[in-house]
């Protein structure tokens, strides 16, 4: 009776995960990588514009303005600023970005 058990708990495990299970699961690893990608941006620790440049895996399907505000001293206005100053949405995700419109941004950042 054990046999039968042992077996029947491997076909359980090798068997593949719900896609609704996979998508939650990626939803979570994706939102703990970006709290703790936004908290290194707040201490100073990872510099926005390289974020920019990088676009790392958690960051590209993240809004600009999402981004931009994960800064000390960065609120709602002194994003919107930035954003129309150099033409861009605040809906704007990072993974759309074109190299001219990475640069442009972050030539506007690198003063502040």
């Amino acid at each position: 009776m054990e046999v039968a058990a042992t077996a029947d708990s491997k076909s359980i495990a090798s068997r593949p995960m719900p896609q609704h299970l996979q998508a939650l699961e990626r939803a979570n690893r994706v939102r703990l990588a970006r709290a703790a990608l936004k908290r290194s941006i707040a201490s100073g620790e990872v510099s926005v514009t390289k974020v920019i440049t990088d676009c790392p895996w958690q960051t590209e399907t993240m809004t600009l303005s999402e981004l931009l505000r994960a800064q000390s001293r960065w609120g709602r206005t002194r994003t919107r600023k930035l954003l129309a100053s150099v033409g861009l949405s605040e809906n704007k995700r990072l993974d759309t970005l074109t190299e001219r419109q990475r640069m442009l941004l972050v030539s506007q950042l690198r003063p502040h």
